[in-house]
């Protein structure tokens, strides 16, 4: 079936949420994709940042047939190999670079998404809120249970997600929305100050991604984060960091809180983790992993036997000094080589996380559109700035490639 037939039964049948570029992609290779017609495209986005180590790696590839071979699915409600396996690492990976002492283990809550990580998190937050004001004689009901996020952040489109969201004109046509989330500028932290001193006992956690990806790829400070923590510690409420695109090792360590040294309780992750198997997770650090009993948070399909297959083998290939020193040396030649271009204004991201904006007068997503027919795949999150997200086995020559189509563009 071609690409004329696919559009004719999608728009019939498949509800137009997307606005899909005009091109069928039919199988893939690494650092590549063809379509339809047999041409190659140089992948720059990798599904949004999921697919870890290219298309179709073959150890991801034969740890999905090998588990499908055996079992797929059999619900939670029952042991299964290699989740805790996967846990396992997760938590060494997340306490990794922590001084000895802040190694306290983290638990995990398996999911599909990004979206689900981040309602597991927000749960947990107030309940564990909850829980404190029951252990001092509080009015539990009165419970801290408000959620400071940041101003243009994402966290999903479930609807407590999206209220999480820090971007208004996503909120337009689904009032009302959930209550309980307040916006504070990102970087700003006499703002966050300010705020908690004026609500502060009224919240339960700070949530934020250390680099924010859809408004276009733009980092929080060290600084910035330092604060939250030590507002944290100061009101008892958690501190959330949305690594859903950040983190497994997309900015050259396994997470991107590592490069500030500042520790989280509370860690949601997704997109990268399984390599293209929908997959995600909810990471509590300590005794805060026992925050959520039976019967109050699960998942049909979370933690299911082919993502956890796939995660490990995912995991087991990035985890090594080379990978990560190759992911912050070829991000490097990427912000160097985008900066060097006329037409661009602005590079900033963190390893293989890259954000660029362009001048007055060019148009991003029409920039995006003419690397499709040059063979390029990228993508723009707003009207001036593209985003780059290539698989995390990018090398020098793909870095090379890319700027080369986008220096003949601009």
């Amino acid at each position: 079936m071609g690409i004329k037939e696919e559009k004719a039964l999608e728009e019939q049948y498949v509800m137009p949420t997307f606005a899909r570029k005009d091109v069928e992609f039919v199988s893939g290779e690494g650092m590549y994709l063809t379509d339809a017609t047999g041409k190659r495209y140089l992948d720059f986005l990798a599904g949004i940042a999921v697919c870890s180590l290219g298309h179709c790696h073959p150890k991801v590839v034969g740890a999905i047939v090998e588990q499908a071979q055996k079992l797929i699915h059999v619900s939670n409600y029952f042991y299964i190999e290699h989740r805790g396996e996967l846990a396992r690492k997760l938590s060494d990976l997340l306490d990794r670079e922590a001084p000895a002492e802040g190694r306290a283990g983290w638990k995990m809550f398996f999911a599909n998404s990004g979206a689900e990580a981040n309602e597991c998190a927000i749960k947990l937050a107030r309940l564990h809120a909850r829980r404190r004001a029951e252990a001092r004689g509080a009015d539990p009901d009165a419970a801290p249970a408000t959620v400071i996020t940041l101003v243009k952040s994402f966290h999903g489109r479930t609807l407590a997600t999206l209220a999480a969201t820090g971007q208004s004109k996503l909120h337009h046509g689904f009032e009302p929305m959930p209550e309980g989330f307040c916006p504070t500028p990102i970087d700003d932290a006499d703002a966050l100050r300010r705020l908690m001193d004026a609500v502060g006992d009224s919240v339960c956690a700070i949530m934020m991604e250390p680099i924010q990806g859809e408004s276009g790829v733009h980092p929080c400070s060290v600084e910035f984060m330092g604060c939250a923590r030590e507002l944290c510690d100061e009101t008892g409420a958690l501190l959330i960091f949305d690594e859903v695109q950040t983190g497994i090792f997309r900015t050259g360590r396994p997470f991107a809180f590592q490069h500030a040294a500042v520790i989280p309780d509370v860690v949601t992750m997704a997109k990268g983790i399984a390599s293209g198997i929908p997959a995600g997770a909810c990471a509590a650090r300590g005794e805060l992993g026992d925050t959520l009993q039976a019967g109050q948070h699960g998942s049909t399909f979370g933690g299911s036997n082919i993502a956890c297959a796939a995660a490990l083998a995912t995991l087991d290939e990035l985890d090594s000094e080379d990978a990560c020193a190759r992911i912050t040396r070829v991000g490097e030649r990427l912000v160097q080589g985008l900066a060097s271009l006329d037409g661009v204004r602005d590079v900033r991201g963190s390893g293989l996380m890259v954000g660029a904006d362009v001048v007055e007068g060019l148009d991003a997503p029409g920039i995006v559109a003419r690397a499709l027919e040059a063979g390029l795949v990228l993508n723009a999150t707003g009207p001036q700035t593209l985003r780059f997200l290539p698989p995390l086995i990018c090398e020098e020559r793909h870095v090379d490639e890319a700027v080369s189509i986008l220096a003949s563009l601009l």
